[in-house]
């Protein structure tokens, strides 16, 4: 690794002067105690300070290291059209995206498509700190319909045996969740996002398999049917959840459906990107109030969601959630508590990785943000970090005006 853009201290270092928001709440303490990769203690400076390096911040405010439920880091988000197959000559790509993310301060994400299995090496490579990036959960290849949304991937399985022998190939490389096409969706020519790929029977049954993999199941669904069956079926995340249907996008919002999604403790992972601002400046005031319903009357419902923002698709960079987070909290109207939860405590549970990060507590991996100012009054400080620290790991953060 390259020690002139991150290095682990080897004294006790103490953070201090600092406003903490520790992913529930903010803290009554201003010091955290970091020793080598882990945070153990906050609270007042001179109860911690002893034998520490110490850093004065006032001014500054420490937040949790922020977690993406959803990015593709193999995609590069330049090219407009999907790839054909896997090139593995991308690596090279993969590792410039992976560090632009945590110097962002994205410190955990979430990978839920590639073709050969590159993001694997690039977790392992990560967490062996050969390379610079966030701590990644890798699904794999998607299992899809033959020509379904993502085929190129090549997950296609025709009929659920075939789903499952497709979930063992990713099992077989140490996959930590599967994913799968409930929905078409609108990146793959021919593939349409309200259209359902597979019954709910196929779903439960790959929901099974992983289960006895102690692996959890992420669904692509836009269509309301396809959200219906994965909801059903007992997937852990709902990705996207479009309420597509016969009267268009979003418009076919089902309230059972939304209800059996909270019975069920399921997460909506809703890939809001930082494009999503095109709903703030249209025109046409429908959609926007469309969305807005639609999240409203989920999260009624008792529906939990994460942040996400399917990075690498068109337009959308693996370095923006930060941006993409003023975007949720607009679009929706959520509180940016709300919203700063989304990618710090509750992405971490929902992912399985509540008792290692997505909260600033003594026992926890040292993934934090330091901002100058508070978002919870302002997310836009988001975007200007001024330290990050991934896994121990103090980092140069960057700073994108864009």
């Amino acid at each position: 690794m390259n020690q002139d853009i991150a290095h682990v201290s080897e004294r006790p270092l103490l953070l201090t002067g600092l406003k903490i928001w520790d992913g529930n709440s903010y803290h009554a303490g201003d010091s955290i105690r970091i020793e080598g990769r882990r945070i153990t203690a906050l609270g007042a400076m001179d109860e911690l300070s002893a034998g520490c390096d110490i850093r004065s911040l006032p001014g500054i405010t420490a937040i949790p290291g922020l977690i993406d439920a959803h990015v593709h880091m193999e995609l590069d988000p330049e090219n407009r059209k999907p790839p054909a197959f896997t090139d593995p000559s991308v690596y090279p790509g993969m590792l410039t995206r992976a560090q632009a993310m945590v110097r962002a301060g994205i410190t955990t994400a979430r990978d839920l498509g590639g073709g050969a299995w590159l993001e694997m090496r690039l977790r392992d490579e990560i967490k062996a700190d050969e390379a610079l990036g966030p701590r990644l959960l890798c699904a794999g290849q998607p299992i899809t319909i033959p020509n379904g949304h993502c085929h190129f991937w090549g997950g296609h399985a025709e009929t659920p045996d075939e789903a499952l022998m497709v979930l063992e190939r990713q099992v077989a490389h140490q996959a930590d969740l599967i994913k799968v096409m409930a929905t078409g969706g609108q990146m793959t020519p021919g593939s349409q996002p309200k259209d359902s790929q597979y019954p709910e029977s196929t779903l439960r049954s790959i929901v099974a398999r992983a289960s006895e993999h102690d692996l959890s199941v992420a669904a692509h669904c836009h269509g309301t049917d396809g959200i219906r069956n994965a909801a059903n079926a007992g997937v852990l995340t709902i990705e996207h959840c479009s309420w597509v249907g016969p009267d268009g996008w979003g418009a076919n919002y089902d309230p059972e459906v939304a209800a059996t999604i909270a019975a069920n403790q399921l997460w909506v992972s809703p890939t809001i990107n930082r494009g999503w601002q095109r709903y703030l400046r249209a025109e046409n005031p429908k959609p926007l109030a469309r969305v807005r319903a639609n999240f409203a009357a989920m999260r009624d419902a008792g529906v939990r969601f994460i942040a996400s923002t399917d990075a690498g698709i068109p337009g959308v960079f693996h370095h923006h959630l930060p941006q993409a987070l003023d975007v949720f909290a607009r679009v929706t109207q959520f509180s940016a508590e709300q919203v700063l939860r989304s990618a710090t405590s509750n992405a971490a549970d929902a992912l399985g990785l509540g008792a290692e990060t997505g909260r600033l507590a003594s026992g926890l991996s040292a993934d934090l943000v330091l901002l100058d100012g508070d978002p919870l009054i302002d997310l836009g400080t988001l975007s200007r970090p001024v330290g990050v620290w991934a896994r121990g790991i103090e980092i140069q953060p960057s700073v994108d005006a864009a």
